[in-house]
């Protein structure tokens, strides 16, 4: 991650996370529901038996437990660039069978990773190199994952009126051709739920 974007983003969601704590807010999410409709969509990826997962952005660890309320078993790694947002998954989850990391392993390869809000948050970066980003991090994580991936994002078919300057709002078509091409031939597009946000999953094999 470019370091400039990496040192604006850790800002933003420390400040954040000094506001509200490690809830949804603190992670700058609108509401609980909000959180849990986004993760539903996203779990969708996940049709292997114990697999293991790597949650790209895990913030304080709410996908964990969404995962763990929904009895969806996986062998479960969180990475996120805060150190702040990392201190807190581990206290909060100081007795459970997860584990929490600030850097990626050399040639770590998961069975499935799953990155949820990561892409919204732009703040004052131009959309070109936002959007440069955007795809550069998707490689990467397509590099980690060996059953596939993926990862939701604000939607370009937002109502105008309601759109922030601050955040990204791409065209769900772009972003599928983008992983049709470049990733692989199975890949889905959800736009079908009540948010203003799409989800992408690609799968590396069907079973």
């Amino acid at each position: 991650m470019n370091e400039q974007i990496q040192k604006l983003l850790n800002g933003y969601y420390s400040e954040k996370l000094k506001l509200h704590g490690p809830v949804y807010k603190g992670a700058d999410w609108g509401s609980l529901q909000a959180q849990q409709i986004s993760f539903a969509q996203l779990s969708r990826l996940i049709t292997a038996e114990d697999p293991s997962l790597l949650d790209y952005g895990c913030g304080y660890g709410a996908l964990y437990d969404f995962l763990k309320e929904q009895q969806l078993k996986t062998r479960y790694t969180g990475f996120d660039i805060s150190e702040e947002m990392l201190a807190h998954a581990k206290k909060l989850h100081a007795t459970e069978n997860a584990e929490w990391i600030g850097c990626l392993p050399k040639n770590a390869l998961y069975d499935y990773v799953i990155a949820c809000g990561i892409f919204s948050i732009r703040l004052d970066i131009p959309t070109a190199e936002w959007e440069e980003h955007t795809l550069q991090t998707l490689q990467k994580i397509n590099a980690l994952s060996k059953k596939g991936f993926a990862f939701n994002s604000l939607t370009s078919y937002s109502d105008a009126h309601l759109m922030k300057d601050h955040l990204y709002y791409p065209d769900p078509a772009f972003l599928f051709d983008y992983c049709k091409k470049h990733f692989s031939k199975y890949v889905s597009l959800i736009h079908d739920y009540p948010k203003y946000e799409f989800v992408i999953i690609v799968r590396k094999d069907v079973e």
